[in-house]
């Protein structure tokens, strides 16, 4: 590989695991601007509506103010979720790096519940590899944090 080949390229962060709820109630966790505050951030001016812009604020660094912005690129109901996901500012390097990735989750049925699939994917190496190494990280963390959102969001099992 060239070194102007290995500038521009992109790395994913993919999780793929099997929730124990039923697609409605992960969909539902997905989709509701309420809960995604809740496992993720609190997101500004959410719906899942193709071509909604909506916003995160999160910790500023440099020269950028710490705004990630994003737009709903695709809704599939109980099955697909994607937006983009733009941040950062052309002077900063490490930290607050220019970005601009997308965001998907996929759900599909599952034996014992829902798989879900998120692929964050357009990661710039080597530009964006604080940012992806960060998210790395953080992406199974929110994971958890959507797991126990949707256990609240799950009718109560009857015992018989």
């Amino acid at each position: 590989m060239n070194d102007a080949a290995s500038q521009s390229a992109t790395q994913a962060i993919v999780l793929d695991e099997v929730f124990p709820h039923a697609p409605e109630i992960l969909w539902a966790t997905l989709t509701s601007g309420a809960l995604m505050a809740r496992w993720l951030m609190p997101p500004s001016g959410f719906e899942a509506v193709v071509g909604q812009r909506f916003s995160f604020q999160t910790t500023p660094g440099g020269a950028w103010d710490g705004m990630i912005h994003c737009e709903v690129l695709e809704v599939s109901p109980n099955r697909r979720l994607a937006f983009a996901w733009r941040s950062g500012h052309a002077s900063n390097v490490g930290y607050g790096a220019l970005l601009d990735t997308v965001v998907s989750f996929d759900l599909s049925p599952a034996e014992g519940g829902t798989r879900l699939r998120l692929v964050h994917a357009g990661f710039v190496a080597p530009s964006n590899d604080a940012t992806y190494r960060n998210l790395s990280e953080g992406w199974p963390k929110v994971f958890k944090q959507l797991d126990s959102v949707a256990a609240e969001q799950a009718p109560p099992t009857s015992l018989h």
